[in-house]
């Protein structure tokens, strides 16, 4: 849905708002401001809940904080759920998980890699992908793509369902389980749970291929669209392992240019806060991270599924790989930035993700019953993986009476926090400059946000004075006054 606002601001320019933005996690919205010929002069995504988990988590004892944290999302909880766990395993000196522990772990994540990255490949892109952006708006959702295309809509569903199998039989239920805690997991995978994962994994490997065809007939059917649709060009992060290959667990990070080359070829992740700043901005609750040694301007960067296949060397799993190459030969030798060029690195990885677990269900360690180490305890963590979003990034310190006492946390759509808003401008710049705005124009906005897959409602941590506005209407919905406070606290009302 859109409003457009009468009145003007204090430069003479219209507002239009997109609010709520639709078919995301999390509440958000996007403000423009038009002249008169309908040029665009600012395009802003903001972020309007605020969670302040940072903030409440501090006091806990250490080990609920697993099972806490990942009570911020219920499309991602693993990635929290085991982001918080690698940084516990270093508060209790687990140097190094048994051989069972960490495949469980990893089983368990990959199946979060599959779930998540399904859920919105199928449930929330494919509506403008298959329908089209300018399509109806009553039939752009997942049930007007279960009626035209009910074989890939069927798919979707599997595939997620699948990757819930998966986060059951490792963390105990499907959305916030309790399978990992500090040190390594409370529960090991049985034959018959192996067995039961193993069954028709086949068919929902082919049922990916798919999903990667698919993209790639859209972008050569419509390459002029594709490629440009919200293009810019920015750095980019990923984690990688040490001969080069993506990992999503565990692994170094490595930072590239706009043109591919390594600003930091890998950093140890433990030392984020000497590489990562992070800047608060008064019109949203989300923090924007940058690269300290390039500054706010030149430093910012995006993660994520485009940014991982790009920053890796290769990927560890045969189809993927191949498909990754021909994913990046659209780029002539240089990296890819279309911004729906997220949805086809997406639905790659939900193949490598599908790949990989098909080769841990054969591994005799999965089966094994060492599921636990400690050592010397320590009063401070950082635990890093690759969500289905990107980098996520949790760090505590912990007291001597077991208590967090600091918590940070730098989720996957706050490092994308400055690439959604310069999709957002570019998409306004290129499609909605000097034209009548219409819904499915707008549309076009939201799927420049949608192709980031955000999670608004794990991003907003920022603190600070909460802006606030309040408007008395009367009968017929006419604003009779209105006060405003600010982010600096200051007042303004008007009659």
């Amino acid at each position: 849905m859109f409003e457009l606002e009468n009145a003007k601001t204090t430069q003479g320019l219209r507002r239009i708002a997109i609010d709520p933005v639709s078919r995301v996690e999390g509440h958000g919205k996007v403000t423009l401001l038009l002249d008169e010929q309908n040029r665009v002069h600012q395009a802003r995504l903001h972020i309007v809940e605020f969670r302040g988990f940072e903030v409440f988590i501090k006091g806990r004892p250490y080990w609920e904080v697993p099972v806490t944290v990942q009570r911020l999302c219920g499309i991602c909880p693993v990635s929290h759920h085991l982001a918080a766990c690698k940084a516990m395993d270093v508060i209790v000196g687990a140097k190094q998980l048994t051989p069972t522990a960490e495949k469980i772990r990893r089983l368990m994540h990959y199946g979060q890699i599959v779930q998540s990255n399904s859920v919105h490949f199928y449930h929330l892109a494919s509506p403008d992908l298959l329908l089209g952006f300018d399509s109806d708006v009553t039939q752009r959702n997942i049930v007007g793509v279960a009626v035209k295309y009910p074989d890939i809509a069927k798919q979707g569903i599997l595939l997620r369902k699948y990757g819930q199998e998966v986060i059951r039989h490792t963390a105990g239920k499907k959305v916030h389980g309790t399978g990992a805690i500090p040190g390594g997991v409370n529960k090991a995978l049985t034959a018959a749970e192996r067995d039961e994962l193993k069954k028709n994994l086949p068919q929902l490997i082919e049922w990916a291929q798919g999903g990667v065809e698919l993209v790639q007939h859209l972008f050569e059917a419509n390459p002029s669209f594709y490629n440009s649709f919200g293009l810019f060009e920015s750095n980019m992060m990923g984690m990688v392992r040490e001969d080069g290959a993506l990992d999503f667990y565990h692994g170094d990070l490595r930072v590239k240019d706009a043109k591919g080359k390594p600003i930091i070829d890998r950093f140890n992740y433990e030392t984020y806060a000497q590489v990562l700043r992070e800047e608060v901005k008064p019109w949203s609750y989300m923090k924007f991270p940058y690269i300290a040694e390039l500054g706010p301007e030149k430093g910012w960067y995006k993660v994520g599924p485009l940014a991982r296949l790009q920053t890796c060397d290769f990927l560890s799993t045969p189809l993927a790989e191949s498909a990754r190459k021909t994913m990046l030969a659209i780029g002539n030798g240089q990296p890819v930035h279309s911004t729906l060029g997220y949805h086809w690195a997406r639905i790659i990885e939900v193949l490598h993700g599908l790949e990989l677990i098909q080769s841990l269900l054969d591994d005799p360690d999965l089966l094994g019953k060492d599921l636990v180490v400690k050592g010397e305890r320590q009063e401070e963590g950082v635990g890093v993986i690759e969500a289905p979003r990107g980098v996520l990034i949790h760090h505590y310190k912990v007291n001597e009476d077991d208590q967090v006492t600091m918590c940070n946390l730098i989720v996957s759509t706050t490092n994308n926090n400055q690439a959604m808003n310069t999709a957002v401008r570019s998409v306004a710049t290129q499609h909605l400059d000097r034209r009548v705005i219409s819904e499915g124009l707008l549309n076009h906005i939201e799927c420049a946000i949608r192709a980031y897959d955000p999670c608004l409602s794990c991003a907003t941590h920022a603190l600070g004075k909460m802006p606030l506005q309040v408007e008395l209407l009367d009968a017929e919905g006419k604003c009779l006054s209105l006060l405003r406070r600010d982010s600096t606290g200051n007042l303004h009302t008007s009659e």
